[in-house]
């Protein structure tokens, strides 16, 4: 059935996701001398989460605070994890996120300084040293030009505005996968030896998030598809900080660096109110706590006119604020808010997913040999709760493994052989929708976006859950109902009817997985189980079934530190 195809490519590694993971395997990969394909669903360093990203990179230099050590940055992540961290992964994140970063200016990254030898490090959430390398408030900015000149400098071959649809298979192997070409309007096959999965998460799933328009669950779908297994789908971050005002700005990232660098949080009443969750750490708490917090302010009718709390920076001065928050004061200065002279309105924002794809020390999937998984679509460094500043050392950290060792993989064997009649089904699949009068995929996402914010979010319970899990099967039922324009180029309601489907697959993992956890962990918080409970110190796993959808748990992998 190849007729059915517009275009082969033939690769020995195949990175699916151009954002910082995605780019550092494919760089890694090619210093190993096999062909590199990188495939990006957007544009190639301008698309994606980690551009995006603003407060910094955490490396144990200890160039700030000399007593910092590798050491005590794996017992800051694991603890902030609530222990659900696979403590493996989390020592090679601390050991070599130093050396990644010096890495990145080889590159031609440049980051800020105390003196020429030293980086400047700032204090994050759950940290008990200054330890987040930045470049002001854009180090993903900084990070994303030196990986992308890197890339081109070693001739890595880049396809931008492809989306990947399935990864194929063949007893077991991932043979290579499809995708769509919406600018020159192709179905596109793709064959490789090895498969990067770099596609970040889906923070699209909830009606308001810092996450672009292209994190709508991909690799999560594509994963699962495959048989491959996921791990901590219940753990979504929730951001405490995002704009509020205007309401076109809703969610937009307002960086942890703000309360890094001093910033102070207050309720409608003038309260310093992180006095009353956390009066040690106040709001350099960690991001479950501190968003919990101002979640409970604002419900309970201390919140702002907006519906936020204020974040107070009018005690900095102003040119720590022009120098090290400068995106920060131009982001609300657009808005008509002068940071320096008023606070700003916050309040939560769906943010990062702490789960993904379960894999072993060198990024591979527990399950299948050839594919690899790196940044946030890969699972169990970050356990129940993200550190700021983890993530950008981890796209660095893994992505170089993951490319690595992908590699060796490709090296080993030859292209195995594509199964026609599964590309088949995947050509059936994508085109079944039709033009005609009947649903919009964007009134069905819409849908599933409030629910997720709504049973799904920050606060979660039986009832909930179980109400959720019954709209996105309800949902799934509408997508048969769904309809797109006709043609293949240019068709963004086709791309939206693809990830809508995605995102209600994942949509189920994670509503499944938070009804299996009884206790509240990390992110997950159940009002109707409150406590943490010591008898869950247990990932929970999902995979696929040939009667649908598995859930169980299994025991956190566990080095040293022991709850």
């Amino acid at each position: 059935m190849v007729e059915l195809v517009d275009d082969v490519y033939q690769c020995d590694v195949l990175v699916i996701g151009g954002g910082g993971a995605g780019a550092r395997a494919a760089i890694e990969a090619r210093k190993h001398n096999v062909e590199v394909l990188l495939v990006v669903k957007g544009l190639f360093g301008r698309s994606g989460c980690t551009v995006m990203a603003e407060g910094g990179y955490n490396a144990a230099f200890g160039f700030v605070d000399p007593e910092d050590t590798p050491e005590l940055h794996f017992e800051d992540t694991v603890i902030g994890g609530r222990f659900l961290n696979n403590q493996k992964l989390v020592e090679i994140l601390v050991r070599d996120a130093p050396k990644r970063v010096l890495e990145l200016e080889s590159f031609g990254a440049t980051f800020d300084r105390i003196e020429p030898e030293k980086f400047d490090q700032r204090y994050f959430g759950g940290q008990r040293f200054r330890r987040t390398v930045h470049r002001g408030d854009r180090t993903g900015h900084e990070m994303m030009n030196a990986l992308k000149e890197e890339a081109y400098r070693l001739g890595i071959e880049v396809l931008e505005e492809v989306a990947i649809t399935r990864l194929l298979t063949n007893e077991g192997i991932i043979t290579g996968a499809t995708g769509l070409d919406l600018i020159h309007g192709r179905f596109l096959l793709f064959k490789a030896k090895a498969v990067v999965l770099a596609t970040g998460g889906a923070g699209r799933l909830y009606s308001i998030t810092t996450n672009p328009y292209q994190k709508t669950g991909d690799g999560y779908a594509l994963a699962y598809n495959a048989g491959a297994e996921l791990i901590d789908m219940e753990m979504v971050q929730f951001h405490p900080t995002g704009m509020v005002y205007p309401p076109s700005a809703s969610g937009l990232l307002v960086t942890e660096a703000v309360r890094g660098e001093g910033g102070k949080l207050y309720n409608s009443l003038g309260e310093r109110f992180m006095a009353r969750y956390d009066p040690e750490r106040m709001e350099l708490s960690t991001r479950d706590v501190v968003t919990r917090a101002i979640f409970r302010e604002i419900t309970e009718g201390r919140g702002t006119e907006h519906g936020g709390v204020y974040l107070d920076l009018t005690h900095v001065p102003d040119e720590i604020i022009e120098q090290k928050l400068g995106t920060m004061l131009k982001q609300f200065l657009d808005v008509g808010v002068d940071i320096r002279r008023e606070p700003m309105e916050v309040s939560p924002s769906a943010h990062h997913f702490m789960g993904g794809v379960r894999t072993r020390e060198d990024c591979r999937s527990t399950v299948i040999p050839n594919l690899f998984a790196c940044g946030e679509v890969n699972g169990g460094v970050h356990g129940a709760n993200r550190l700021g500043g983890n993530s950008l050392a981890e796209t660095q950290v893994f992505g170089a493994i993951a490319g690595e060792n992908a590699a060796k993989e490709a090296k080993r064997h030859g292209y195995a052989k594509v199964d026609y009649k599964t590309l088949e089904e995947e050509h059936e699949r994508i085109f079944r929708f039709e033009a005609g009068e009947g649903l919009l995929p964007y009134e069905v996402r819409s849908q599933l976006q409030r629910v997720m914010w709504e049973k799904v979010g920050i606060m979660r319970s039986r009832q909930s859950l179980e109400e959720a899990l019954r709209t996105i099967a309800m949902l799934r039922s509408k997508l048969e109902e769904v309809t797109v324009e006709s043609g293949l180029r240019y068709n963004l309601q086709l791309l939206a009817a693809v990830e809508l489907d995605n995102m209600l697959l994942v949509a189920e993992m994670i509503a499944r997985s938070a009804l299996l956890r009884t206790e509240s962990r990390g992110a997950h918080f159940r009002s109707d189980y409150p406590e943490e409970d010591p008898r869950w110190v247990k990932n929970i796993v999902v995979s696929k079934a040939a009667d649908g959808m598995l859930v169980r748990t299994v025991e956190p992998v566990i080095t040293t530190l022991v709850p």
